[in-house]
């Protein structure tokens, strides 16, 4: 007999989950007044550890702008608790449902209970937004909630954990520190959903590993999101456009711009225009405290090499420096990049940048565009530049995308009140407001007999008044 050696790991995040589970099965599902409680004390201690957040942040990239971090981790955390925390109530409202006649008068509603346990795999790129976000819904909905943020940035997620833990018992939200052996293991457990952010070849591999226990996953992941630029929109005003969402973060967003659809005698003026617009927004990159580091030397890399292998492909590289400043590589800042004529087999041109390089594709028609988008793998965003109503619907009826901006870049991911997600490749399911509520929910369908009605009409013997009946039900 083989002896069963222990794997300290995964006896670790299984006896966090345990714990939860019998908090559960011992105090019920968590009540609205401490989903109340809890949406409130997160958000203040949130804003309380706000300049600490900031600070962590920055010192896991190298450099992060303050004020992206405010903008971008803090905001939106705070708009997602404080709009929980004033809806969910609304939210858990049983909903009535109509009934079929023969079945009246009973009554229909749907029920929206908590799912259980459910498990969070958290991000580098916004670590605070990505982790507390999802969260928000999955407290409003009233689950217990175990979370995996990112190894990578280790600060962050440190502090994500202290601040979670003033504000929550482990009983009702923990926090489980570690690397890539913790996250698989974590994607093992049989929790009662599994939330991830990240990547689509890691995705693919959460779902797997939650498929052995049939848990049920939302994946949030990434893919080739393209802006569409069509002829008679203002270049200059799309190209400055594009640049502020290309080069937040350094283009470390799953919804960057990946590349831009130009018409095809438009591209040297985009390029020129966009050339200008890096230069207003940032006109140093090596010190500005407003440009933000790579994250780190493998991601660092990995970008030098996709714009080498453009290069070697044929593709025109335009690297943006606005006064020729010399970089210090350990500091990891990396000039904006412009790709012109780049063939179809370029790296950049199949895998997520996910930095701040920009191919630009030219096309001819706006059909030649739109086959073009629809041709990939659907992208977990889309941006139409046009002031034309027809355009717009046009390139929304022909195209699939997790999330739309029309006319600028971003935006659609900060309003609480529209749904958050990709669809195919960019992942599935979606959060953010009422729809993060209902991610962490189950519906339950409530029939109520009347007992001015009952089953007589339906059970044995049948003969000829059950042939009247279904006669009548299936004419």
């Amino acid at each position: 007999m083989h002896e069963v050696v222990p794997n300290p790991v995964k006896d670790w995040l299984q006896a966090s989950l345990d714990a939860q589970r019998f908090a559960l099965a011992e105090h019920g599902p968590v009540t609205p007044e401490r989903r109340a409680e809890g949406l409130d004390e997160l958000a203040n201690a949130v804003l309380r550890h706000a300049d600490d957040f900031a600070s962590a942040i920055a010192a896991d990239f190298g450099h992060r702008s303050i004020h992206e971090t405010k903008l971008a981790d803090i905001y939106p955390v705070i708009a997602a608790l404080r709009h929980a925390r004033k809806h969910f109530r609304a939210w858990m409202k049983p909903r009535r449902r109509p009934i079929a006649l023969m079945f009246q008068p009973g009554q229909g509603r749907v029920h929206y209970q908590p799912l259980g346990v459910v498990g969070i795999v958290s991000p580098w790129n916004y670590p605070v937004q990505l982790t507390l976000s999802p969260l928000a819904g999955a407290l409003a909905a009233g689950n217990r909630v175990m979370i995996k943020p990112s190894e990578i940035t280790s600060r962050t997620s440190a502090l994500l954990e202290q601040v979670i833990g003033e504000v929550f018992d482990p009983a009702e939200v923990a926090v489980v520190q570690g690397g890539p052996d913790v996250a698989r293991a974590f994607a093992r457990l049989k929790l009662d959903h599994l939330f991830f952010t990240g990547s689509t070849a890691v995705g693919r591999q959460v779902m797997q590993a939650a498929a052995d226990n049939l848990v049920p996953v939302t994946l949030e992941l990434g893919g080739k999101s393209p802006a569409l630029v069509t002829a008679g929109y203002p270049v200059d005003k799309a190209a400055e456009r594009i640049a502020v969402g290309k080069l937040f973060n350094a283009g470390q967003t799953c919804i960057a711009p990946d590349y831009v659809l130009v018409p095809r005698g438009m591209k040297d003026a985009f390029v020129a225009s966009f050339r200008d617009a890096v230069a207003r927004l940032y006109p140093t990159l090596a010190d500005n405290p407003d440009y933000t580091s790579i994250i780190n030397e493998q991601h660092y890399k990995r970008l030098r090499n996709l714009v080498a292998d453009a290069r070697s492909c044929g593709a025109r590289v335009h690297e943006i420096n606005p006064v020729g400043e010399t970089f210090d590589r350990s500091r990891r800042r990396m000039s904006p990049v412009v790709l012109t004529d780049v063939p179809d087999h370029a790296l950049v041109m199949s895998e997520e940048i996910f930095g701040p390089v920009l191919p630009v594709v030219t096309y001819d028609d706006l059909d030649e565009a739109c086959r073009f988008v629809t041709e990939q793998p659907h992208p977990l965003a889309l941006y139409p530049f046009s002031h034309d109503s027809r355009t717009i619907d046009r390139i929304l009826e022909r195209t699939i995308s997790g999330g739309v901006t029309v006319n600028d870049t971003l935006l659609h991911c900060v309003q609480e009140e529209l749904p958050f997600g990709g669809v195919g490749s960019s992942g599935m399911g979606a959060y953010h407001g009422e729809a993060g509520f209902r991610t962490f929910s189950h519906a339950r369908s409530v029939f109520r007999q009347s007992r001015l009605n009952g089953a007589g009409m339906t059970k044995p013997p049948y003969g000829g008044r059950m042939n009247r009946l279904l006669s009548m039900l299936l004419r």
